[in-house]
């Protein structure tokens, strides 16, 4: 096709059509950022650190926190600049590499939590067992096995997405590279990526889904069966973290993906996409520390005496 992938830089118009909030959301953003940062951080420490976490269940944490951490490093940085220079624009190959870390690192969260699931079901329905199907052999499997799917399935999609003719507008009405903006400025025909788009996000929300609703349907049989109140409460908490985090990523990430082209609203997008790429890696950290009063004591004990010694 003549003119194809004329385009060489995208411009990203972001949050331009507020200017009067741009000083208010770069404050609001970066305090966010840097939370979430210095939170997802310091639970990888404490875990680390700490002996009494060297456990699966904290394993997969610590990697789910990393890629939180790659997660809005990845969008979040580029949005403060662009709020700042108020320009926006990013290279046709930073869009595409952009694309590709975000679809991946989004995809391996989904990998992740099914795992994270998984460990609940053996903790609560087959504690004996726990550390023989959990061995840190397959504990390292199971993690590769995430992100290898994450950069498979990405690889997949931003392939399909970059080898579209790209040879007119090329402003995107976004604060980062996705595929449903990125569709709308591509000038071919755009029909096998969107249903390539409909099917993966299918395979990545039933697959996962079919796993995590497994394991609860097993880990709800088993509380119900406890006799005391306390005792099926002080149960069910163990996994209550995971089941909040999974709400909170799948219900904005769905509502994202999950929609035929034609419903695509930039002006609402734009914010339900700020909710999951920054919101959501925030809260993660701040959900498990409450929910743990071991972590949330673990996490003081390394500020006060590993971080911030007091010095006689």
């Amino acid at each position: 096709m003549e003119g194809k992938n004329q385009t060489i830089e995208f411009i990203m118009k972001g949050f331009s059509s507020h200017p009067e909030f741009q000083n208010l959301l770069f404050a609001v953003i970066f305090i966010v950022y840097i939370a979430s940062l210095l939170g997802n951080i310091l639970i990888g420490i404490t875990v680390y650190l700490d002996p009494t976490f060297h456990a699966p269940t904290y394993y997969f944490i610590s990697n789910l926190f990393l890629v939180d951490i790659c997660y809005t490093s990845v969008t979040i940085p580029k949005l403060l600049v662009n709020l700042l220079s108020q320009i926006g624009t990013i290279s046709f190959t930073g869009c595409a590499f952009q694309l590709y870390f975000l679809l991946s690192l989004g995809t391996t969260e989904c990998f992740l939590l099914a795992v994270m699931a998984y460990d609940c079901f053996l903790a609560i329905c087959n504690p004996l067992q726990y550390t023989v199907h959990l061995n840190r052999q397959m504990c390292i499997f199971l993690v590769s096995l995430s992100w290898a799917s994450g950069l498979l399935f990405s690889l997949i999609q931003t392939t399909l997405i970059f080898t579209l003719p790209y040879c007119g507008h090329n402003q995107i009405d976004h604060f980062f590279c996705d595929i449903p903006p990125l569709l709308l400025l591509a000038c071919g025909n755009t029909s096998m990526n969107e249903t390539a788009v409909f099917i993966e996000g299918l395979v990545l929300s039933i697959l996962p889904t079919l796993l995590i609703f497994g394991s609860y349907v097993h880990i709800i049989s088993a509380v119900l069966k406890i006799k005391s109140a306390h005792g099926r409460q002080k149960t069910f908490s163990t996994c209550s973290s995971h089941l909040i985090v999974i709400i909170l990523f799948y219900g904005s990430a769905s509502a994202m993906y999950l929609r035929p082209r034609s419903s695509y609203v930039p002006e609402s997008d734009r914010f339900l996409a700020l909710f999951y790429s920054v919101v959501t890696p925030t809260l993660n950290p701040i959900i498990y520390s409450l929910r743990s009063k071991d972590l949330n004591k673990a996490q003081r004990r390394v500020i006060t005496s590993r971080l911030f010694p007091l010095k006689m």
